[in-house]
């Protein structure tokens, strides 16, 4: 008897930080259990797909880095699709789904997955299942779930339709095929408006059974108790434990409020409220285990210090440093300079430039985890890691960033980002290795969807990290090989230029502000940013004030591993008769000081020639605290230099107007509304370009916003027509940002 041939369809993922990857790899998991077989590659492995002769269908995963941009392995691809030698019926046989990753506090939102989708239907491509548009900044699973949960009967359905159009079918049975096949599809975007029942999924039974997976009847046994980890047995067990009440802290004392004498239990990290506390779970699947780690006692260990790629980077020497803010500011902002004449292609870094900054994890956060995994005895061993004979992974391979003949503790110090917020499956895995009842329960609760809420409250809001749980929990005690299963690849920190190196030949200046995460449930005593902790250790006690040249102290100077990011767009105009606007509240000044160093240079070296107009829009707390560059800044605008110089203080400002009767400017985009008519003109009919660097999460959205009300209110047009014209100024990379979160 012929063997039976499972239907096949193709994942392509695109990803920066692993988040795509996993759910791609989640993907390809879950499609067994349907019956279904899947090719895995990523967008840049051509060697594992063909999409010109592809006949199956193709589901594309992918996120978006930068400002809208491509991840470092989707670029080529996008590159690729977007060729204009392409025929409109390029990719006519292709039948495709979409899931967009992206975050709303960013712009260029999910612009990646829009790119790759809108070429796709320009080429003749087929949506077979609703895009869905996944928002990290409130979190990716109220689209991601239901999307994934919808998807199989989407596969099942395009292949349906495939098959009968293959065999020859007649258009009408296969008009009816399709239709009985996709019952409950409909080719509109998926997004969060389309999924806020997502987020009182936590509240009912209904709810739940509504987004529940469509596999949990099929699966086997296990898969099935792991999907119902809440089983009644289960609930037993806990209310013994927990001296019969499922919502007890580890602590043994409930969270409480006192209110008018009333005690109102409160939920906290470790404790959960009706209904969560009472509810049956639908957890996610365990993941499959797919390493096989060993530690080896070895006499002698090579003492590696230093990132991994270090050969590919510049080590150069930190020669000054000066604290830009005064003592008693909120926030404590250092410039340094390196000394980068010893590499040339340091040197040929443009105003706009960012790099990248390579620093270590913290060595009390890797002995923490060390001794909380009881391994600190052997933090020297060699750590030999190898795929496991019997996993069900598919697709598994060894981490390409850990390297062979790593002790312990490099691999905890340099390889592993041991401060990534656990995700859903990370916290399933910890359930398994979690021996206290309530504990366990608890860890449950937090990675179900139920928990939905609670999870981005206490775990993913205040960015926990393994450390801070595994202190929380201090009965789980995962194996090292879950760890390297699922913390990332220790990413560098980007930062961007503040220099010339037209004024500053062989150095290159940047700033930034020593990051403070404050205290919660689960890190009682808060932390710093881990590269900006780690760069003022580096130079404390150092830093001196402006106005001196040069920093105090003859001790060696120290040296940090650095490299160029590639691909920057956020540079001046090449033309320097255009003019442009740039908007840059604290440390977001910073680039916008290399632009005008290297604008002062053009002027004094080509004096006949014809500058456009200059603005900076500038603001901080206090004029005498935090006021970053003002001597440079002042100096510009007297020198003719920068055009226009509008600076705020917010809270100077506060105590001004009770005094007086004028209305004082705040925030940045409050100054661009006073100079609303100037800078649209110089956007809309002059060509000029606006530069916006700093928060994402707050000024950013505003910037864009007042922009929005500028062009309304500038043109007489209304919010649709408001909005086509900012899009055509991203469009046009005449609206560049240089945002973070």
């Amino acid at each position: 008897m012929p063997c039976e041939v499972k239907p096949r369809f193709v994942v392509l993922y695109g990803s920066q930080k692993g988040q795509a990857q996993s759910l791609a790899e989640g993907v390809v998991e879950l499609a067994e259990e349907h019956g279904l077989v899947t090719e895995l590659g990523c967008l840049d492995q051509y060697e594992k797909y063909n999409l010109e002769k592809e006949n199956a269908p193709v589901v594309f995963i992918v996120s978006t880095t930068g400002d809208g941009e491509p991840p470092d392995n989707a670029l080529q691809f996008v590159k690729c699709i977007k060729k204009k030698t392409l025929s409109s019926d390029h990719y006519k046989h292709l039948s495709y789904a979409l899931l967009a990753l992206g975050d709303t506090n960013y712009a260029n939102f999910c612009n990646c997955g829009k790119t790759i989708e809108k070429r796709l239907q320009e080429l003749g491509a087929k949506q077979f299942y609703a895009t869905g548009y996944a928002d990290d900044g409130v979190g990716l699973e109220i689209v991601v779930d239901p999307w994934l949960d919808g998807l199989w009967d989407a596969i099942k359905g395009a292949l349906s339709k495939m098959n009968s159009q293959r065999t020859g079918h007649l258009k009408e049975e296969s008009a009816e095929t399709q239709d009985s096949s996709l019952p409950d599809i409909q080719l509109s975007s998926l997004t969060i408006t389309d999924t806020q029942n997502c987020e009182s999924v936590s509240e009912s039974k209904e709810t739940v059974s509504k987004f529940a997976s469509p596999t949990s009847a099929s699966a086997t046994q296990t898969a099935a108790a792991d999907l119902r980890p809440a089983s009644p047995v289960v609930r037993l067990e806990l209310a013994s434990e927990a001296g019969g009440a499922a919502n007890v802290s580890t602590s043994g004392q409930e969270a409480q409020t006192v209110d008018d004498g009333h005690v109102t239990p409160v939920a906290t990290l470790t404790c959960s409220l009706p209904p969560l506390s009472e509810s049956f779970l639908n957890v996610p699947a365990l993941p499959p285990s797919y390493l096989e780690v060993s530690l080896q006692a070895v006499d002698t260990v090579e003492q590696l210090v230093g990132p991994l790629n270090k050969e590919t980077l510049h080590e150069v020497p930190i020669s000054n440093v000066v604290q830009m803010t005064r003592g008693d500011s909120v926030k404590t902002a250092l410039l340094l300079e390196l000394d980068i004449s010893a590499y040339p292609t340091m040197m040929a870094y443009q105003p706009g430039d960012s790099f990248d900054v390579f620093c270590p994890n913290r060595a009390t956060e890797v002995d923490d985890i060390l001794r909380k995994l009881g391994l600190h005895e052997k933090s020297n061993h060699r750590v030999h890691i190898s795929l496991r004979k019997d996993t069900k992974k598919k697709g598994a391979q060894l981490p390409l960033y850990i390297p062979q003949n790593i002790s312990l503790l490099f691999l905890l110090t340099w390889c592993l980002e041991i401060r990534s917020v656990p995700k859903k499956a990370f916290l399933r895995a910890l359930v398994e290795h979690t021996k206290d009842g309530v504990q366990k329960r608890r860890l449950q609760e937090l990675c179900s969807k139920q928990g939905a809420t609670d999870y981005n409250r206490f775990v993913r809001d205040p960015s926990l990290s393994l450390g801070e749980l595994l202190t929380t929990f201090p009965s789980c005690s995962p194996p090292l090989s879950i760890l390297i299963e699922h913390l990332p690849k220790l990413q560098p920190r980007p930062y961007s230029a503040a220099s010339s190196c037209l004024r500053h030949p062989g150095k290159l200046h940047f700033v930034f502000n020593i990051v403070e995460f404050p205290a919660c449930p689960g890190r009682p005593a808060g932390r710093r940013g881990l590269c900006t902790s780690w760069l003022f250790d580096l130079i404390n006690p150092v830093p001196v004030y402006p106005g001196n040249a040069e920093s105090s102290g003859a001790t060696a100077q120290p040296k940090i591993h650095v490299q160029l990011r590639s691909n920057c767009t956020f540079r001046p105009p090449s033309d320097p008769s255009v003019p442009f606007v740039m908007v840059g509240p604290g440390t977001g000044v910073a680039p916008f000081i290399g632009f005008l160093q290297q604008r002062e240079k053009q002027r004094q070296e080509n004096p006949e020639a014809t500058f456009g107009e200059t603005w900076l829009f500038f603001g901080c707390r206090h004029r005498d605290r935090d006021y970053l560059f003002r001597e440079e800044l002042e100096g510009f605008a007297v020198s003719g230099t920068l055009s226009h110089l509008e600076v705020c203080f917010s809270r100077d400002d506060q105590l001004d107007e009770v005094t007086d009767s004028i209305p004082r400017s705040r925030y940045v985009q409050h100054n661009l509304l006073l100079h609303s008519q100037r800078i649209t003109d110089i956007l809309l009919k002059q060509n000029g370009f606006l530069y916006v660097c700093g928060d994402a999460k707050n000024m950013a959205k505003d910037v864009n916003d007042t922009m929005m009300e500028m062009i309304k209110k500038e043109l007489q047009v209304d919010q649709l027509e408001a909005m086509k014209r900012i899009a055509e100024l991203r469009e046009q990379k005449r609206y560049l940002q240089d945002i973070w979160g």
